[in-house]
């Protein structure tokens, strides 16, 4: 009965990050943006066959884009072009979980402001501003991707030795 409540709760949670944190970004601009954490949820989906990790991750991009006038679907081709065509190259750091988060959450965050850069180039338009706002934004990308993968070891700690 706990756990259902428990478990309840936390997609309730992850229902009101999807839809209104996007909403609060585009009120306040010191928020970060988590292209990069999106992006490794969207991934984490497409490599264990979990839809809900893919839809949660999708709509929190389209959300993203569409209030904060972003170019749409650039952060999706952004996540399939370091899918297809970087992470095949990264199976070295398949024994370390928490390098390979990491390394998708910076991967996907530059790869993402590269194409950005080539879209604002070719629409000689500014669609965002690159500042030091930017940087707060990987780095807490960053302390998403190590916490998420932390809390995910320790519960399955607890679960295994009630620790």
């Amino acid at each position: 009965m706990l756990s259902r409540l428990i478990s309840g709760l936390i997609f309730l949670f992850w229902i009101f990050i999807v839809i209104v944190y996007p909403m609060l970004i585009s009120i306040y601009v010191v928020l970060p943006l988590f292209i990069g954490f999106s992006g490794l949820m969207f991934i984490k989906g497409l490599d264990e066959d979990n839809y809900l990790y893919i839809i949660f991750s999708f709509i929190y991009i389209l959300n993203l884009e569409l209030n904060l006038s972003l170019p749409l679907m650039l952060i999706v081709t952004s996540i399939l072009f370091f899918y297809f065509f970087i992470k095949p190259k990264l199976t070295f750091l398949k024994l370390c979980p928490i390098c390979i988060n990491v390394a998708t959450v910076i991967f996907v965050d530059v790869i993402y402001f590269i194409f950005l850069a080539l879209y604002d180039f070719a629409t000689e338009q500014s669609s965002i501003n690159y500042d030091s706002l930017i940087l707060f934004s990987v780095l807490y990308d960053l302390i998403a991707a190590v916490l998420i993968w932390s809390i995910k070891l320790y519960y399955y700690l607890w679960l295994a030795f009630g620790v």
